[in-house]
């Protein structure tokens, strides 16, 4: 088996067909974690919480004891599990993404709370309540710390006997009485496999260009607020990190709906990460972005609205997230039709992380052709009309 990519796909694919006696090589450009792929960051939003699309909320009731698991099994909390916190300006109403999450949650027996302005001041005093007046809490979500998670499940993918090849980059596919057997690297080594698994995030358009109809590389901005640096800000003004930190502060999403706000508690250096999930724009994965300026205009416009207290923060860096979109915004995970022995593992869309504890599972069920509950969601399909519901909340997965 070959796999092309090592981040959360890959190497989760790695450690799973591994484990049912397959022998693997992994290939990537490295160094591992690689430090542009959408995954290695310090970190994502590990929630259930997708408006009436019960698929994924199921989905992540699977993955969240899994990822206590995790913990647990490497004696170190990458999950942070400091709840989701998701904010509205007005009430919120049916069919708006705040309601039918809530509701669905409470459907399914989720102990989600209900936050209002008064709440929100109480529980959460960074916020302003003025402005939002309408939410809820869900404790059973948080964060992880996801450069450092897929460094270790690279580590354990080494230990289990999984070949890994750094330093190489991929030139072509191997064909072979029309059937793709392995991969050429662009110095010429050519490695071989019963399959091969394309699993390359944001550069899987590019390696595979066939696919450009239905998935394409966007870059999606992101900002690191110090609140350590009173220097770095207008006055000296020395922050109250602890206001930023739970329980008083959360995982967060702020009319994410309308605006794309979303963020998360401040470390204990006093740094804290807030992205925007938007349209982005259209790249190649190669492409050496910068965040603009006017991004930093916009987001200091939000905080102002928002959490007025940090509106003059320092930042002390920035990052384009690379995001592999699909059309209707699920991944693909299955045989390529139109190439036998290829097979392919991408299209996160900029929400496939959170579920990295049982993707590996249904990379080898679809591979070797078991049935998997979750599995059709991710089958190889045309771009077409999306179902009603995909829709509606496409934009948010």
């Amino acid at each position: 088996m070959v796999i092309v990519g090592a981040g959360i796909f890959g190497v989760a694919a790695a450690l799973e067909l591994r484990r049912r006696g397959w022998e693997v090589s992994l290939i990537d450009p490295g160094p591992l974690p690689h430090p542009e792929a959408s995954s290695t960051d310090i970190s994502k939003v590990i929630r259930a919480d997708y408006g009436a699309d019960e698929f994924y909320t199921e989905l992540m009731e699977v993955c969240i004891p899994r990822w206590r698991e995790w913990n647990s099994k490497w004696g170190e909390e990458l999950y942070h599990e400091v709840g989701f916190l998701i904010m509205s300006s007005e009430e919120m109403r049916p069919e708006s993404f705040e309601y039918e999450s809530y509701q669905l949650l409470r459907r399914r027996g989720h102990a989600v709370e209900r936050i209002n302005s008064k709440k929100l001041s109480e529980r959460f005093p960074a916020w302003n309540s003025k402005k939002y007046v309408d939410g809820y809490f869900n404790p059973v979500a948080g964060w992880a710390a996801s450069g450092a998670v897929v460094a270790k499940l690279v580590q354990e993918a080494r230990a289990k006997g999984v070949r890994l090849v750094e330093g190489k980059l991929f030139a072509c596919l191997i064909e072979s009485d029309s059937r793709v057997t392995g991969i050429e690297t662009r110095d010429g080594e050519r490695i071989l496999g019963d399959y091969v698994i394309v699993s390359s995030g944001a550069w899987t358009p590019a390696l595979l260009p066939h696919l450009a109809d239905v998935m394409w590389t966007v870059g999606q901005p992101v900002l690191y607020f110090s609140l350590a640096d009173p220097f770095g800000s207008p006055y000296n003004h020395v922050f109250d990190i602890a206001r930023f930190q739970p329980p008083q502060f959360a995982c967060w999403a702020a009319d994410i709906a309308k605006t794309g706000w979303y963020g998360f508690p401040a470390l204990d250096d006093g740094t804290l990460k807030i992205g925007n999930h938007g349209p982005g724009f259209k790249m190649h994965a190669d492409d050496k972005v910068i965040v603009p300026p006017e991004h930093e205009t916009r987001c200091r416009i939000f905080l102002e609205e928002t959490f007025p207290e940090i509106a003059n923060a320092p930042v002390g860096g920035s990052r384009v997230c690379r995001y592999c979109d699909t059309w209707d915004g699920n991944f693909y995970i299955d045989h390529d039709p139109s190439r036998p022995g290829l097979f392919v593992a991408a299209g996160g869309s900029g929400h496939a992380f959170k579920f990295g504890p049982v993707l590996g599972e249904i990379i080898a069920d679809r591979i070797e052709g078991k049935e998997n509950r979750f599995g059709w969601k991710f089958a190889w399909r045309e771009k077409g009309t999306l179902s009603a519901e995909d829709a509606r909340y496409s934009d948010l997965k």
